[in-house]
């Protein structure tokens, strides 16, 4: 509902695309730089208590950001600023929670279900949360949902506090974060899929940043629609989402997700190819259907897997890398296709990004083969598979 509710205020505010597309970035760019660092923390840190933290501090800007837009005294530089405030806190809440999900599960053999159903509920949430902003921007106001935003941080910090978790292996204390860096580093760029699956989701990112930067932009221009249309698109996004989450919490296992990666990746840029193109209601909800869903199977995919493989001790670091690529690369998509919409026009920026998400899954199904190859012998030693395994593509 913030993210609906904020892009809307700022394009009524300006009607920029540019200062919608920097709004955005400003949320963000953080993820592009701190998460590994943030990473290598974690592995040290209680988990727990760093998103007791960082959910106290969110709550606290969405409830700045409602008392400024309610009492009118708002602007887009304090916009802007409380953007920049929530992308830094969220860029160390993002891979602990990922890090964290682990430590929910006892069972890892429970992990690829966890991770789906990770995502079902995060997805679940963007399909109705767009659908109520809409709503609420149409009848109240973008601060209304904002102070909603903010009063549901109360129930994230009460299902932390109802956990009960088991000790979960840290690294030893007296690693610094240089040596912790280059250490993971090291073991990321050896292991060849994993490095390429992040390849990969750092393409996808900036284009489906790309699509939801412009997504006011297209509402209006394209469709010639108001707030509700906005929030039915965002809906189309999670609903497509939603489906994806729960197609993958059917799955038993990580096997055969590496097709998953490459045609989710597929399907989010012709969902963004095929924008241009469509100026009705139900075409545009499509697209954005396909989008939503070719995102999440291609993000969720990626986290099965490397959620399965990562060792304990890492798990921290490598889910860092993992919310750089999917979150810290996105604000680079949505300030190119701001800077593209601006200049050339919103046909020119939609088929630019989409084309960047086709020609990366194109590249990725051409390495596939190697991929199945390479993570095998992973899957042998984890016993996920048996040794005597018939074919690679079994293991994909």
């Amino acid at each position: 509902m913030q993210q609906i509710a904020m892009s809307w205020l700022v394009y009524q505010m300006t009607g920029s695309s540019f200062l919608l597309g920097a709004v955005l970035f400003l949320g963000q760019i953080p993820f592009l730089f701190f998460p590994p660092f943030f990473g290598v923390l974690l592995d040290h840190r209680d988990r727990r208590s760093v998103l007791y933290i960082t959910q106290s501090i969110a709550m606290l800007q969405a409830l700045i950001l409602a008392v400024l837009s309610l009492t009118g005294a708002i602007t887009v530089w304090e916009i802007m600023g409380l953007s920049l405030v929530l992308g830094i806190v969220m860029a160390f809440d993002m891979p602990a929670r990922q890090a964290f999900l682990s430590e929910m599960v006892e069972d890892r053999d429970d992990l690829t279900n966890a991770v789906a159903m990770n995502a079902t509920m995060f997805n679940g949430a963007q399909l109705i949360g767009p659908a109520l902003a809409g709503i609420a921007l149409a009848y109240t106001s973008a601060g209304f949902c904002f102070f909603l935003n903010a009063f549901s941080f109360l129930a994230v910090l009460w299902s932390l506090a109802a956990m009960r978790l088991k000790p979960q292996i840290k690294r030893h204390a007296v690693q610094n974060i240089q040596a912790g860096l280059r250490e993971d580093l090291a073991y990321l760029w050896s292991f060849v899929p994993l490095r390429n699956i992040l390849l990969l989701l750092c393409f996808s990112a900036m284009s489906g940043g790309a699509a939801y930067a412009l997504l006011p932009e297209y509402t209006t221009q394209v469709l010639g629609g108001d707030a509700q249309i906005l929030g039915w698109l965002g809906a189309a996004r999670g609903l497509g989402a939603l489906v994806s989450a729960l197609f993958l919490a059917t799955r038993q296992n990580v096997l055969g997700l590496g097709k998953w990666i490459v045609g989710g990746s597929g399907i989010l840029g012709a969902g963004i190819f095929l924008l241009p193109f469509t100026s009705r209601f139900v075409f545009g909800f499509a697209a954005f259907f396909m989008i939503g869903f070719g995102l999440v199977v291609h993000l969720a995919s990626s986290s099965m897997i490397i959620q399965t493989v990562a060792p304990d001790d890492k798990r921290g670091s490598l889910m860092g890398y993992y919310t750089m690529a999917i979150v810290g690369v996105a604000p680079l998509g949505s300030l190119l296709a701001g800077a593209l919409s601006s200049k050339w026009g919103l046909g020119t920026a939609l088929l630019a990004m989409g084309s960047v998400s086709l020609m990366s899954s194109a590249v990725f199904l051409f390495y596939l083969p190697a991929f199945r190859k390479q993570i095998r012998a992973v899957y042998t030693r984890l016993k996920i598979i048996p040794a005597t395994i018939p074919s690679p593509q079994a293991a994909e």
